[in-house]
């Protein structure tokens, strides 16, 4: 398979860019599908003869192979569009194509226009030189656009192959009545001109880039579908309301918070809603602080700057005993301890003084008994008479 931007030999064979992912002409990695059926063998009377075809920046459109061409994904052809035709790049074929109609909502019927043929070389080298006029046309529509004082924002012109008509993508906030500007561009081009108003999501899927994880941004490279983002979805996630942090390229909240949004809603099934703080008798605890997954809660006290994790279980035993008209002794315990009196803290300190007291008492019982007024030892010696 060939790289989808479009890049030849000189046989006429797609080669791709062989950039290594930085495509020099914005054409690869453009909402690219994976046919997981490509291996399987498909009845070859029932094949579906509807071919999904790309053009640049990833937009798609479907035509019907009525020539029966032996088509592989990555081939350059040539399509039928209104008042001529337009070359695009085979990007999906098969089942999966009748599978993605369903999902666009797109009926089989005789608005689906056809395929005309393969390109040649001739048809790829035209299709090259009309694409060179894109850059100096956008150019200079922005100066028309200055010059007329549109509130409008061009971001992207596209050319068809057979160099008879360009349309023109812009974004704006408000209804812009481009009139004047279409009789000046047609004038001045030599062109049919179709101005296109696109969101600014889209306008960013077209641009591409960067975002802040460091990968091409998702709206260029699969997300289709744009969702409504609101601020609900940061504040499930226990997120910063930080516009900055949570605006992407296109300067809209990110479509990523969607992504992880339904994985906190449950999660947060589990945890205890505290409408106001917790009441014991140390003081009331104010909630600081949320561990969905962990079912962890931090609570603190107004006159501490520590936090104290509780899990939902005591948590919910807390506002049980509130709604009671009780209050625990702290977060932890739901008794106070019993203060031991002084005296029996100091008990073994008695006892220590008891003990030498008695001691003290029996030495002096000792010494009473062997100092007294008894013979001396030297009694048995005579004395001596006057």
């Amino acid at each position: 398979m060939g790289c989808a931007c479009g890049t030849t030999t000189k046989n006429g064979k797609v080669a791709g860019c062989n950039n290594n992912g930085a495509c020099s002409t914005g054409g690869c990695n453009k909402m690219n599908v994976f046919d997981w059926l490509s291996n399987m063998d498909m009845p070859a009377t029932d094949k579906f003869k509807i071919v999904e075809v790309r053009f640049k920046n990833g937009r798609k459109d479907f035509y019907r192979n009525t020539e029966g061409l032996n088509l592989t994904t990555g081939d350059a052809v040539i399509v039928e569009v209104p008042n001529g035709h337009h070359l695009g790049h085979v990007s999906l074929q098969g089942e999966l194509v009748r599978l993605q109609m369903q999902k666009k909502k797109i009926t089989d019927n005789e608005e689906i226009k056809k395929i005309y043929r393969i390109a040649h070389q001739k048809d790829l080298e035209k299709y090259e030189e009309v694409k060179k006029r894109e850059l100096p046309t956008l150019y200079r529509t922005r100066e028309i656009i200055r010059d007329l004082k549109l509130d409008m924002k061009l971001s992207d012109i596209e050319y068809q192959a057979d160099n008879t008509k360009a349309t023109f993508y812009y974004s704006a906030d408000d209804r812009v009545d481009f009139r004047e500007l279409i009789k000046l561009l047609a004038g001045e081009f030599k062109i049919r001109v179709e101005m296109r108003q696109i969101s600014l999501r889209q306008e960013a899927g077209r641009l591409g880039g960067i975002g802040v994880c460091g990968r091409e941004l998702c709206c260029s490279t699969w997300l289709t579908e744009f969702k409504n983002v609101a601020t609900s979805a940061a504040r499930y996630q226990n997120l910063s309301l930080n516009p900055s942090k949570l605006s992407g390229q296109c300067g809209r909240l990110k479509c990523c918070l969607n992504y992880e949004l339904e994985t906190y809603i449950e999660a947060l099934e589990d945890i205890p809603k505290v409408e106001g703080p917790l009441l014991t008798e140390k003081g009331d605890a104010v909630l600081q602080k949320t561990d969905i997954f962990r079912k962890i809660m931090w609570f603190g006290y107004g006159e501490e700057n520590t936090w104290h994790p509780l899990n939902i279980q005591r948590v919910n035993a807390i506002l049980r005993m509130n709604q009671e008209g009780k209050k625990p002794a702290s977060l932890d315990k739901d008794e106070s301890e019993e203060k031991a009196p002084v005296e029996a803290l100091n008990s073994d300190l008695m006892k220590m003084d008891q003990k030498f007291k008695n001691k003290s008492k029996k030495k002096k019982k000792k010494k009473k008994k062997g100092g007294g007024n008894g013979p001396h030892p030297n009694s048995n010696k005579p004395q001596s008479q006057e």
